[in-house]
């Protein structure tokens, strides 16, 4: 008699359980559902304005130089020889501000300060966004630490490139400024899509206030399409 009564609990228990559990998943459904019917999450645009790009980024390559060869590693020849400099290079991976672009001339390695610069203009430009109505992007990393192989490379395609670039020392990074990442969707509801040019001139007034600070040196590249960013420590 006891093992039925405890069989009886027991399908009772596991019946009231099932029970729950429907309720929850129909309540989630139908939240989701009202969620969903909402529409795309809007931006909400305020105090967006231009940075004098051509004015206020026009560091050359030989005051970027200076302090590169100052601050950073020696030139590398390929990426077996940095892979033996983790002491000084940190490998640079996505994060939830930036992604890494699929790199063709140059390898994802940076010295601890230009990764930690890298770092705060990723989250200052998300803070950025939030604060000026605008949906969240992440930046894109087109260019970093380029070896001699790279260099090489580089040269036979495009006779222009610099043969003593800043990106050989490990300080120097390229961000554009036309393409970004939208965010993944919140709970399945779409993020309404920002415009570039809103986009390039929030990263511009964040690369404006690092670069009055001191922190980098920066070089609006017009080709490129591509801000390119140098530690200065």
């Amino acid at each position: 008699m006891d093992k039925k009564r405890k069989l009886y609990v027991s399908a009772i228990m596991i019946a009231v359980g099932l029970l729950l559990w429907a309720g929850v998943s129909i309540r989630s459904c139908s939240e989701q559902k009202r969620w969903l019917a909402l529409g795309p999450i809007e931006n909400h645009p305020v105090r967006i304005y231009d940075v004098n790009y051509a004015r206020e980024f026009n560091d050359m390559n030989d005051v970027q130089l200076n302090v590169a060869q100052a601050v950073g590693v020696p030139p590398v020849e390929d990426r077996a020889a940095a892979e033996h400099m983790k002491s000084r290079l940190v490998e640079i991976v996505d994060t939830d501000s930036y992604i890494v672009d699929s790199l063709t001339h140059s390898i994802p390695f940076l010295i601890p300060s230009a990764k930690e610069l890298l770092d705060r203009i990723g989250t200052n430009f998300l803070d950025s966004l939030s604060a000026k109505g605008l949906n969240p992007n992440k930046l894109i990393v087109t260019s970093v630490l380029r070896t001699e192989a790279d260099v090489r490379q580089l040269r036979r395609h495009n006779i222009n490139a610099s043969e003593n670039s800043t990106h050989r020392y490990g300080t120097t990074f390229d961000l554009s400024y036309w393409h970004f990442v939208k965010v993944p969707e919140l709970r399945g509801r779409p993020y309404e899509d920002v415009q570039p040019e809103y986009l390039r001139a929030v990263l511009g007034q964040v690369l404006r206030d690092l670069h009055r600070e001191g922190a980098c040196y920066v070089k609006y590249e017009r080709k490129q399409a591509c801000f390119h960013i140098t530690v200065r420590r």
